[in-house]
């Protein structure tokens, strides 16, 4: 199994990868508290259509390190850039999913986009989260205070309600969603690093409005009517008014989840951008 070794605290810390196909590079960054097993369904589709499909785990999550260190998006960027060194990637396009969305924003911010082809942004964290007068649609602080009580309470018992939530389960569940579907989520989540499970959840309300502002490359978002985790009008929304000639698309009915749920309309969108 291929890994990278990107730093170290006790010992190495090393960042698990896939590298799939031939033709344009695509990496692919998954969401919390997710690994690139999240992709599974997208993955077929882009090998066929002619790319090299690279996904990773990120740091303290799948088959990655669980290290201590390193739970911020300064580190999560330079953790892709050295992937992308280490690979050799020429204009590769960078496909985030939620928090993952996170990383294309700073990667690009932080090491230009000279050598990225496209920017896809799936029901994303960016530009920024927090719930102001200026922007309220979003997220108040309150829901990191319950998120982060409820993760050191009772971390399994969390991930559960989380996964009905991000999965719209109450209503999806026999129709777009599976049970086997739902547990596989939660057996993935379990096995990730407890403690960087609670300090991603600070990292949602980073602000990336200056790292947005820089993005000038083609770009894709995609978005949920229906998302309860991330809502649209507090993200996506507000994501196309500052990238200058982004494309919104929005799938009616989808939640946040709708890797799992929608690939059927994910799917098209993101091979027809990606060609």
């Amino acid at each position: 199994m291929p890994y990278l070794t990107v730093g170290r605290d006790a010992g190495n810390i090393d960042i698990y990868f896939e590298d799939h196909g031939v033709g344009k590079p695509v990496v692919l960054i998954h969401g919390f508290p997710l690994s690139g097993r999240s992709w599974e369904k997208q993955i077929p589709p882009l090998i066929d259509s002619g790319h090299r499909v690279i996904v990773y785990d990120r740091r303290g999550f799948g088959r990655s390190s669980q290290t201590i260190t390193g739970y911020n998006f300064d580190v999560f960027a330079e953790d892709l850039r050295k992937l992308i060194k280490h690979l050799d990637l020429k204009q590769p396009s960078l496909v985030g999913f939620s928090m993952g969305c996170g990383e294309v924003a700073r990667y690009i911010s932080r090491y230009g986009s000279q050598n990225v082809d496209r920017a896809v942004f799936i029901a994303g964290i960016p530009p920024y989260l927090l719930q102001t007068p200026e922007n309220p649609g979003g997220v108040s602080l309150d829901v990191r205070t319950k998120i982060e009580a409820a993760i050191k309470q009772d971390r399994l018992t969390f991930l559960t309600s989380f996964f009905e939530t991000m999965y719209n389960a109450d209503l999806l569940l026999g129709s777009r969603l599976t049970e086997e579907e739902l547990r596989y989520s939660w057996n993935i989540a379990s096995m990730a690093s407890p403690h960087a499970t609670l300090r991603c959840v600070e990292t949602w309300w980073a602000d990336f409005r200056q790292c947005v502002a820089k993005i000038d490359v083609p770009t894709l978002i995609i978005h949920g009517s229906a998302d309860r985790t991330i809502p649209l009008e507090g993200s996506s929304r507000p994501l196309q008014r500052a990238i200058r000639g982004s494309r919104l698309a929005i799938i009616e009915g989808a939640p946040h989840g709708l890797l799992a749920t929608h690939p059927d309309k994910v799917n098209p969108l993101l091979v027809d951008f990606l060609r």
